[in-house]
């Protein structure tokens, strides 16, 4: 199948069923809800602990949900949608001008070296990386480091997309502002009515889950063992798709709760698939399950987090410990 006849045949599933965007849109906002409502209001530690918990990962699905908005694949010319899905975005800390910029950015330049970076976490060659100084090794490491992921809460969302996006450009992603804004006041509030409990359990653990969970699920589908990355002058769309974006292999409960993103080749294919369609695709165009494969298994964990820089002569992703060959 060409290139051309891949993406006219995701066209069909490219079309929103308007109620079902709605239901998986309120359906995951009144979990959220009975998630709050169970850690502030339980008195049994387990059920708040374990609310706690469910809250983070339900974070990561209304973000998915938050990102096909943005994609306009889902409820479109809705002042509703855009009203709740605003909200989210301060709320998540993700505001909307600087998921837009960067995100888009991403999927046109998504594994093309030195200019992937944006929107991403940074590639350099091997030849690249040595060349560095000691400092820009170090910075660069640190950005990919496993920890860094881990702390995508304070490193990739609160500093990287709200203080560095508003520092940079202040008049074009204030929003930024509002979204550190309603951050500290909702913590504040929180800390408030229900004391250290609730500024633990109804704050903090479910923003360090949701947004470590993002952050690597970002990071590992874009940087594993099979990745490739291109010059610019060999670069091309659907090559990057499917060649550069992985198929992150995970349970049903797991596809549920990250949106359905593991299809990730297919959403790089056609930005404007439905998360929710995006199985209904996989299983009906055989040409995209032939998708370069990850997934959630430590093992797996471990060998993503193991790679370093990109060499153009063995064409594969190297560890440190490949780099003084």
């Amino acid at each position: 199948m060409t290139n051309n006849e891949l993406i006219r045949a995701t066209r069909p599933f490219a079309k929103e069923f308007r109620r079902l965007s709605w239901f998986h849109t309120f359906s995951t906002l009144s979990l959220m809800g009975v998630a709050y409502a169970l850690i502030f209001l339980s008195a049994i530690w387990f059920v708040k602990i374990s609310a706690s918990i469910l809250l983070g990962l339900l974070f990561v699905r209304m973000f998915i949900i938050y990102h096909d908005y943005l994609h306009r694949a889902i409820l479109q010319r809705s002042i509703l949608a855009k009203i709740v899905f605003t909200i989210f975005g301060y709320f998540i800390l993700a505001a909307p001008s600087v998921w837009k910029r960067s995100h888009n950015y991403h999927h046109k330049h998504n594994s093309k070296l030195y200019t992937s970076s944006i929107g991403s976490f940074p590639v350099v060659t091997k030849e690249k990386f040595l060349s560095a100084s000691k400092t820009e090794q170090r910075i660069y490491l640190f950005i990919r480091h496993p920890l860094t992921v881990a702390f995508g809460y304070l490193f990739t969302f609160i500093y990287g997309m709200t203080i560095l996006s508003l520092v940079r450009n202040p008049t074009k992603h204030w929003d930024s502002g509002i979204s550190l804004i309603f951050h500290a006041l909702l913590g504040t509030l929180i800390f408030s009515f229900f004391g250290w409990s609730g500024l633990i359990l109804g704050f903090f653990i479910p923003y360090l889950i949701g947004h470590a969970m993002g952050s690597y699920l970002f990071y590992a589908q874009h940087n594993f063992p099979s990745v490739t990355f291109k010059e610019k002058e060999g670069w091309t769309y659907i090559a990057a798709a499917m060649e550069s974006s992985s198929y992150m292999k995970m349970s049903p409960i797991m596809h549920w709760f990250t949106g359905n993103i593991g299809y990730h080749h297919i959403h790089h294919v056609n930005e404007a698939i439905p998360f929710y369609r995006l199985p209904e695709a996989y299983s009906k165009i055989p040409a995209l399950q032939k998708a370069k494969t990850t997934s959630l298994q430590l093992a797996e964990i471990y060998r993503c987090f193991q790679l370093k820089v990109w060499s153009p002569k063995d064409n594969k992703m190297l560890g440190m410990k490949d780099l003084t060959k």
